[in-house]
């Protein structure tokens, strides 16, 4: 049970706004895997926002677009990995305000086959009418937004007024003020104990972690990394929580023992599948008719089973598990899920 906390749509008023999503997501009730892992599971389908296969990045773009839009922008620049869902769907937003979009696609997953490089989200990419950019780095977050500022200089010569989404976590994170929202939504459609998602940028798990502790929800949550270590995790969840607290100005009501952060299933690394995501991806197919892919919500989901299984979450607790979307991305690994996925011996 949340306490009433300051507003939150007068905190995030200041703040110019694109409307892209304009309904409440569902939040369902999973029968078959509640009774298969002694919990009552529901999710929260942020993979139902909507535009271009929607996602969790629909709502942060709201605020970055707005930005944009506020600074008189008629060009938006991303970088991000080749099957990367946000670099989709920053496409489909600027395609849907007129503006042109450059996107930046970095080799962050080795030996990826020719499927991975063109289908799934790549062939979204070059649906939407984005002009694409490679970076041969996966692991320079930096680098990569200098590279794309760079583009955005060279765009500026021409003539262009160019907008960077920037890729680091040394930057206001205005993408996390769409989660700060969605955590008021959830606490109006339902009581529960345990948030469960995927940690990535950080930015949807400090959004929400901040927006739920602001409104006196004393619950738990927990980030499944999905891209490093939960030692390198935890200063980029606190930073983003820090650097919200400055732009709302209100006190940050996340203490560091909030942060909760598991990587047991994280090997062999981002976008890679292993064991326990090929059944996570199974389950929730064959359980429940719910697609989970592997970079992401396959493995946010895995986490959840295996904290169940370690006795981190208790039995018999309410947990939401969010659904952030990246659908399209099961497409660019047909070769991994056929093999992996599809081998098993019928439903469980």
């Amino acid at each position: 049970m949340a306490d009433s906390g300051p507003d939150i749509d007068t905190l995030l008023a200041g703040f110019p706004r694109a409307r892209f999503l304009n309904w409440v997501t569902p939040l369902e009730v999973l029968p078959r895997l509640s009774q298969r892992l002694g919990i009552a599971l529901s999710v929260k389908r942020d993979d139902l926002t909507g535009l271009a296969f929607g996602g969790n990045k629909v709502r942060k773009l709201e605020f970055y677009f707005g930005k944009a839009q506020s600074l008189g922008a008629d060009t938006v620049l991303i970088t991000g990995a080749v099957q990367s869902n946000y670099v989709r769907v920053v496409a489909a937003c600027a395609a849907k305000l007129g503006m042109q979009c450059h996107v930046q696609l970095e080799d962050r997953v080795a030996g990826r086959d020719d499927i991975y490089r063109s289908s799934g989200n790549v062939l979204l990419d070059d649906l939407l009418g984005a002009v694409v950019h490679h970076y041969p780095h996966g692991e320079d977050e930096e680098g990569a937004d200098r590279r794309l500022n760079e583009i955005a200089a060279e765009l500026k010569a021409k003539g262009r007024r160019p907008y960077v989404i920037p890729l680091s976590p040394n930057n206001p994170p205005l993408g996390s003020l769409g989660y700060i929202a969605c955590a008021q939504e959830l606490l109006r459609q339902a009581e529960f104990d345990h948030l469960v998602l995927g940690s990535g940028s950080g930015l949807t798990h400090a959004g929400l972690l901040f927006g739920l502790r602001l409104q006196g929800w004393r619950g738990r949550v927990t980030g499944i990394c999905v891209r490093r270590s939960a030692t390198a995790q935890a200063p980029r969840i606190a930073g983003h929580c820090a650097r919200l607290s400055e732009m709302l100005g209100v006190p940050n009501p996340v203490a560091a023992s909030d942060i909760e952060l598991r990587d047991q299933v994280l090997a062999p690394g981002y976008g890679l599948l292993n064991p326990q995501v090929a059944e996570a991806i199974h389950l929730a197919a064959t359980l429940e008719g719910l697609l989970v892919e592997p970079v992401y919500t396959g493995r946010a989901l895995a986490g959840l089973i295996e904290a169940r299984e370690a006795g981190a979450i208790d039995a018999d607790s309410r947990v939401v598990f969010l659904h952030t979307g990246g659908l399209p991305a099961l497409f660019g690994y047909e070769k991994e899920l056929r093999q992996q996925v599809l081998s098993k011996a019928g439903p469980l």
